[in-house]
Formats: C-alpha cells, sequence, structure tokens
C-alpha cells in the first residue's frame, strides 16, 4: 500500500481531525493506539475467535471477488448458534416468503448462499423476492399502504419503522433470538430505540449506515499536481480537503488537469434519482451547513413540521452541485449512486466520494476495484461556517468548521412480518433465518468483504481481525476509525423514524432531477420541494407526524 495521508500522521505523530476538534469516538482514540476499543478486545479473546479467523480467510483479502460456494461455506461454518436451537429437519414443510433488495449483485445474492445451509439443515424452504435498488421503496410502500403483506421476512431500514411498526405490520423479536444475536453488541446509535416501537424489540440489525469520505491517496501524494495548485495560487498545501468549500475548490482546480495520463475529476455528485437513497447523497453535504450543534433537527422545523429543505443551508448543498457540474466526468446527469461509487470512483474515476461503507469492505476484495492500495477514509467534510435554522443566521463556530456526518438510513435491518405469528413453527423459522444472517460471526465477513452492509457492532472494530483477513493496518484502522468517529460524532445527523419519510426522499429527487437539468434554480427548486413536502405531511396528518417526529429526536 502507497504511503497515505493517514500514514503520514501517524508517523509524524499528527492527530485525525477529529482530535483536533476534541470530539473523537472511543472507538477512534483506540484505533489510533493500535486498537479500536476493550469491548472489541474482549469479543475476539472469546471462544469464537478460531472460527472467525477461519471464515475471514474465505476467499482471503485480494483473492478476488467472493462467490456463491464462499457464502455458502460461510454460512454453513457459521450454523453452530443454529444448531443450539434448532432440531435437525425441524421446519420441514415450512416455507418463508423474503422480499430483499438485488443491488449490485450483493444483498440477497449473499442471503441466498448462507440460508441455503441453514435450508439444508432446517428443512425450511425460502422463496426470494428481489428488488432492484431503484423499485424498492415503491414495492414496499405499496405493501404498507395497502396491506397487501405477501412477505413473511423483509431486508428493511429503521427509517421504515415508523411505517412498519406504526401500523402494526411486524412480529416482536423473541427473547431467545436477542440471545443469540447478541443485542448488546451493536454499536450505540443502533441500541434502543432503533429496532425498538413502544418498548418491544422488532429488528435484527445486519448494517450500520452512515457515509463516510473516500479519497485517492495516490491523487493528493501526486507532485505535479502539488505544484499546480501552488503556481496558481491556492491558499494551503495540496492535501485531502476537509470541508465542503475546500472540495469544490479542489474539484474546479482539477478541471481539464490529468492524473496518472487520465483524466482527473475531483469530487463525485450524484445527480440521478435512485428510489429515494439518493437523496442522502445531498444530505451528506446539507448536514454540514444546516445541522447545527445545539439541536438534533435538520430536516423539520420540530414543533411545525416546517421542511427545511429550502433553508439557506440546504439550498447552498444544491448550489454547490450546481457548481461543480463542469467539473463532472462526461453524462454526469444520469449519474446515481452506483455509478458513483462502483463505475467511478472504485474503477478509477475521481478523487473523491461520499458513499456508505462499501467503498471500503469493495476497494481490496471486489474484481472491479481498480484502486487498491490508493484510497484512504475520514468523516464527511465540515463546513467554515453554520446555519442557525433557530436564529435564521450563519455561525462561525469557535471550535473550527462545522462537521455533521450523515447516519444515512442508520443501516439495513431484518424484520418478521406479523403473519408468521399465526404459526408458531414459522415463526420460530422467521427468526431463525434472520438470526443465522444477523448472527455475530457471519455479520463480521460481511463487513469485510462486498456484501452491501459496513461494520455495525463493537466486535466488528477489532484491527487484528482485519489484519489477520488479509487487510493493511493502516487501512484497517483508517477504515474503520472513519466509520466509528461517524457513528459516535457528537453531532450526527440522525434521520427522523416517521411514517412516510421515503416519500419526501422520493419527491425530493424528483425535483433535484429538474434542477441538475437546469430547468429551476436552487432555491425554487428547494421552495418546490418544501411544498411537496408540506403536502405529504398533511396528507399523513401533522400532528401525529410532529408527535413522532420530536420523539425520534429524543425532545
Amino acid at each position: 500500500m502507497k504511503k497515505s495521508l493517514y500514514e503520514y500522521a501517524l508517523k509524524h505523530g499528527m492527530n485525525r481531525r477529529s482530535f483536533v476538534k476534541g470530539a473523537a469516538s472511543a472507538g477512534a482514540i483506540a484505533a489510533m493506539s493500535g486498537g479500536l476499543s476493550s469491548v472489541a478486545s474482549s469479543a475476539f479473546a472469546d471462544g469464537h475467535s478460531e472460527l472467525r479467523k477461519a471464515i475471514l480467510q474465505i476467499p482471503g483479502v485480494g483473492a478476488g471477488s467472493p462467490g456463491d460456494a464462499d457464502w455458502q461455506k460461510v454460512g454453513e461454518m457459521c450454523l453452530g448458534p443454529t444448531k443450539e436451537r434448532v432440531k435437525e429437519g425441524e421446519f420441514k414443510g415450512v416455507e418463508l416468503n423474503f422480499l430483499g433488495l438485488d443491488s449490485l449483485n450483493l444483498h440477497n445474492m449473499l442471503h441466498r448462499g448462507f440460508l441455503k445451509p441453514w435450508e439444508k439443515y432446517t428443512g425450511a424452504k425460502i422463496n426470494w423476492i428481489d428488488l432492484a435498488q431503484a423499485d424498492y421503496n415503491a414495492r414496499l410502500q405499496q405493501s404498507i399502504a395497502t396491506g397487501t403483506v405477501d412477505f413473511d421476512i423483509v431486508q428493511s431500514g429503521a427509517p421504515y419503522e415508523g411505517d412498519l411498526c406504526g401500523k402494526k405490520l411486524l412480529s416482536e423479536m423473541p427473547g431467545w433470538v436477542a440471545d443469540q444475536i447478541d443485542l448488546a453488541d451493536y454499536v450505540g446509535y443502533l441500541q434502543a430505540p432503533v429496532g425498538t416501537w413502544e418498548g418491544k424489540t422488532y429488528r435484527i440489525s445486519i448494517d450500520g449506515d452512515c457515509h463516510n469520505f473516500n479519497y485517492r491517496t495516490d491523487y493528493f501524494e501526486n507532485e505535479d499536481l502539488a505544484k499546480a495548485w501552488k503556481d496558481e495560487g491556492h491558499e494551503g498545501n495540496w492535501e485531502v480537503p476537509t470541508t465542503w468549500q475546500k472540495v469544490t475548490e479542489v474539484s474546479k482546480f482539477l478541471r481539464g488537469k490529468k492524473h496518472a495520463g487520465f483524466p482527473a475529476y475531483g469530487y463525485l455528485d450524484v445527480q440521478k434519482g435512485w428510489g429515494g437513497f439518493a437523496f442522502y447523497y445531498l444530505g451528506s453535504i446539507a448536514t454540514a451547513y444546516g445541522k447545527h450543534p445545539s439541536s438534533p433537527a435538520f430536516l423539520f422545523e420540530p414543533d411545525t413540521m416546517k421542511p427545511m429543505v429550502n433553508n439557506p443551508a440546504w439550498v447552498r448543498a444544491i448550489q454547490d452541485v450546481l457548481d461543480r457540474r463542469d467539473c463532472q466526468p462526461p453524462d454526469q446527469i444520469n449519474a446515481d449512486p452506483g455509478v458513483t461509487g462502483f463505475s467511478q470512483f472504485l474503477a478509477g474515476t475521481g478523487s473523491m466520494c461520499a458513499w456508505w461503507g462499501d467503498v471500503g469492505s469493495n476497494a481490496n476484495t471486489s474484481d472491479e476495484s481498480l484502486i487498491q492500495g490508493n484510497v484512504g477514509f475520514d468523516i464527511l467534510p465540515g463546513s467554515d461556517d453554520v446555519y442557525n435554522w433557530q436564529t435564521g443566521k450563519w455561525e462561525t463556530l469557535s471550535s473550527g468548521p462545522n462537521y455533521a456526518p450523515n447516519m444515512a438510513y442508520i443501516g439495513w435491518g431484518l424484520y418478521c412480518m406479523k403473519t408468521v405469528d399465526e404459526d408458531s413453527s414459522k415463526n420460530k423459522a422467521a427468526w431463525s433465518a434472520c438470526a443465522h444472517i444477523g448472527g455475530k460471526d457471519l455479520s463480521l465477513w460481511m463487513s469485510m468483504y462486498p456484501s452491501g452492509f459496513q461494520p455495525y457492532r463493537n466486535s466488528h472494530f477489532n484491527i487484528d481481525e482485519w489484519t489477520g483477513a488479509g487487510y493493511t493496518e493502516a487501512f484497517a484502522s483508517d477504515y474503520l476509525a472513519s466509520e466509528a468517529d461517524s457513528y459516535n460524532h457528537p453531532n450526527a445527523a440522525i434521520e427522523p423514524r416517521i411514517p412516510g419519510i421515503f416519500q419526501y426522499y422520493s419527491i425530493a429527487e424528483d425535483e433535484l432531477s429538474k434542477i441538475y437539468a437546469g430547468q429551476y434554480d436552487a432555491q425554487t427548486g428547494a421552495d418546490n420541494i418544501a411544498a411537496a413536502w408540506d403536502k405529504i405531511t398533511d396528507q399523513i396528518g401533522r400532528e401525529n407526524q410532529i408527535k413522532l417526529y420530536k420523539a425520534s429526536l429524543g425532545m
């Protein structure tokens, strides 16, 4: 691995940006000293350590992309907790319908492999309902709205809990499942109230979503670019930007230049919708501008549900995307997140992108990655100033730039529908299948290899296990610290679990596409989004939305 800026910091005794801010998580502090937490260390020392070492060699980091044979092998090796609670053949004759995601050949593709040995052992049969990312929201919302639930298990995100739990569509988690999966091992922000509703638990977490910042270390080590940066009179050294203002400056600087013989590009902006999920990418810019440390709110004003999406912070974020349009690769207007993360960044195009943790887990383990050894990670960039929606003014914080990592989607989870409660065998089978996928050991494998899921347990943050799998210590420390610093950041932007949340996001994507196509300016387009959001709130019921929104923010 080429020397990254992170290694340089270690060599010269510097600290990460989060340390400078005085807001580092305990996990990141431990990462700087060689191990991410005492909790993770104790987890590594438990009786499963040999099993964990063994599964992490399948197929091995640097050995190419895992396939179905690998997924089945890992699934079979992790059957121990199932065998402790389920007799062989106990679920013979039970059929389960599993609705999940088929995105980038991950998610349900892995679940199939992991559950084949479970099916063989238990006798149950699983029927798969695969949805593309862009189709997922509409299909799930239709089932929720009409009550026509034709699936027993659903892979869904915490933002949908307002709909799924609010309409009492879910089965409550049995106590034996909580014991099997070890709920206490989840990182802090995935603990209750996430996954719970009115004091009852409904979710097995299989992911811990946040957007982090991915950058090409070789770009920022390029001496020719460093000289050009200085010659053109830019302030500061040629280095990885830590604010969105600097991200735009770097992107504009790279326009028309070359790196390693190819056209150089800066930050890769998402400009095409993705079934509501692309809205998170605008949010990862806007939170730095509009998530003030004095308030947990950044989408709606809590007392009224007045949308914030057209306030000066969000408008500035939209304008950022517009200002970088001439710095993008060709046809960026058609770039959804799948394009920016996989077709572009992992394939060697562009120097910076925000994404979920998949970039880190794919960089050294996917056949599609061309950036092995040339990628670094950090929390999302901040802003030199922040908009205080309570005062209506921009403020410069005495602590420095405002950082507000976006906990985009709060991670995927598995939920059993209330339909399984009609039969005790079906209930146990459904929860057993979910517990197998969400198990402590199998989930570690998923956090290190292409899966669609990122680290979400304290026990995932042990550097020794990552290096044992074949990662370098510098890479693992850098990647895991970017995740831990985001999860534990005191100003993290955590979205509300309220009904209709993806209705808001989907209509926003529709209007953003018009802005990026030049039909509206940033303010007019943002006003259109706000008006549409107000209509959705009134349709759902404003008073109840206010109540649920404030509760989700802990107010």
